[in-house]
């Protein structure tokens, strides 16, 4: 605008002549920034309807796999969905299948699954449902030390929050450096969660659990060896399938869930459930002919009959499902 100019009673700009230091048009707000996921959604919600919605959505989610716990079913409906999740456009969920444009401030984005181009590569608040299976699996409980490898933007990591409780800690490691960024300002508000921009090769210290976001077709040393007595391993195992395009990465085109549990020096396992997540690169990648072998045994079936990890030491062949170069996924109870 010309300084020079003046608005007349018809509302049009006059040349030559200045606005007073008081005018109106002095005083306008500046234009309001867009809202942020969170408010984007909650925006349309009372406080207590809110709850009401996320407590549903919770209940939605156990439900599906048949969880039945009441701990992670309030840890849900405490930790705060759309605070993880980046800007608009989202998606979600179609009934026959694919993906539906999801609107910001709709009630079927507080309780339908929804993704974002960033998150259908980091998988970081997807599949809730089979997360809550897995988390019931790992059995956090409060007080305990949880280290969650893969937390991506760091929405299971505070659900894990929720469930070891203030006097309990969750180590969220993540090795994108984005991701990492965005769950340490997601989640800056819990004390008792820290996040660590680092690899999958974590923990560094005993845990009383390790919860693993990504897949692989061995699991690491530090996966097995560091978890503290008693505590458990929850890991998706699996074969890499092709790429596939938009998927941020190779998902496993088999796989499950297994739940190690240490017992002194023994391992008791089981299956939890078929799982396919995106498969690990670089150091994380086993030997082809371990891949091969790993392929075989899905392919012959028979994962349920697992109850014991041997590992880094001679195992009988005939008494396992899977047998790699030293380690395997055998029959035998542990003692």
């Amino acid at each position: 605008m010309d300084p020079g100019s003046q608005i007349s009673a018809s509302g049009r700009l006059e040349p030559g002549k200045s606005l007073p230091a008081s005018s109106p048009l002095d005083e306008r707000t500046p234009p309001r920034p867009a809202p942020s996921p969170a408010e984007a959604i909650s925006s349309g919600f009372s406080r207590e309807e809110l709850a009401v919605v996320r407590r549903a959505y919770a209940r939605q989610r156990l439900a599906i796999l048949g969880v039945d716990n009441r701990g992670i079913e309030a840890a849900f409906a405490a930790a705060p969905r759309e605070h993880f999740l980046r800007p608009p456009p989202w998606t979600a969920s179609s009934l026959f299948g694919g993906a539906l444009p999801c609107p910001a401030q709709t009630r079927s984005c507080s309780t339908r699954t929804w993704s974002s181009p960033s998150i259908r590569r980091a998988a970081s608040t997807t599949r809730p449902a089979l997360r809550a299976k897995l988390i019931e699996a790992l059995g956090p409980k409060p007080g305990e030390g949880i280290v969650h490898v893969g937390a991506g933007a760091g929405y299971y990591s505070a659900i894990l929050a929720e469930l070891v409780d203030p006097a309990g800690q969750v180590t969220a490691v993540e090795f994108d450096a984005a991701l990492a960024k965005r769950a340490k300002a997601f989640l800056s508000g819990r004390s008792n969660v820290r996040v660590v921009h680092d690899d999958g090769g974590w923990p560094e210290i005993p845990a009383d659990g390790v919860y693993v976001n990504f897949a692989v077709a061995r699991p690491a040393d530090r996966w097995v060896e560091r978890p503290a007595p008693g505590g458990r391993l929850v890991f998706p195992l699996g074969i890499p399938g092709p790429q596939r395009p938009n998927c941020g990465g190779r998902h496993s085109d088999r796989g499950a869930a297994l739940r190690f549990e240490r017992r002194g020096d023994a391992y008791a396992a089981r299956a939890i459930s078929t799982a396919y997540f995106v498969c690990a690169e670089g150091e994380f990648e086993a030997d082809p002919e371990e891949v091969e072998r790993l392929r075989a045994a899905f392919d012959a079936g028979g994962l349920d009959t697992v109850r014991s990890l041997i590992w880094k030491r001679p195992a009988l062949s005939d008494r396992c499902w899977f047998a790699g170069e030293d380690w395997a996924l055998s029959g035998d109870e542990t003692p």
